[in-house]
């Protein structure tokens, strides 16, 4: 386990469900990546690159819903804006994406 953190560091972590719209190849990535367009509803459309190209092909994630950080500052990933960090529970080289069991609406809050 990591450090233990108060219950406030955690409340400042904006967690959404968001569905993915598009899936691109990003080659420039230093591990093999995709490039993911999300619409997260009324927090709008973001983008981030996800290192899960050994379990989901770009067809499989399309209109997938996932979990995402929302409020983390952009970060630039080779010539890619980054702009949230999809969740995974990470095993070894592979990363399953967390989302909610039943479809909900985009923008849904994580509590």
């Amino acid at each position: 386990m990591s450090n233990t953190i108060l219950f406030e560091d955690f409340a400042k972590v904006d967690l959404r469900v968001g569905t993915i719209l598009e899936v691109n190849d990003f080659p420039q990535a230093k591990n093999p990546a995709y490039q993911l367009t999300i619409d997260f509803g009324s927090l709008g459309i973001k983008k981030s690159s996800a290192q899960i190209t050994t379990l989901y092909t770009k067809e499989a994630l399309i209109n997938r819903q996932i979990v995402a950080v929302v409020n983390f500052p952009p970060k630039q990933i080779a010539n890619f804006m980054s702009e949230c960090l999809v969740l995974g529970a990470v095993n070894g080289k592979d990363v399953m994406l967390l989302n909610p069991e039943i479809k909900v609406k985009n923008g849904s809050i994580i509590a």
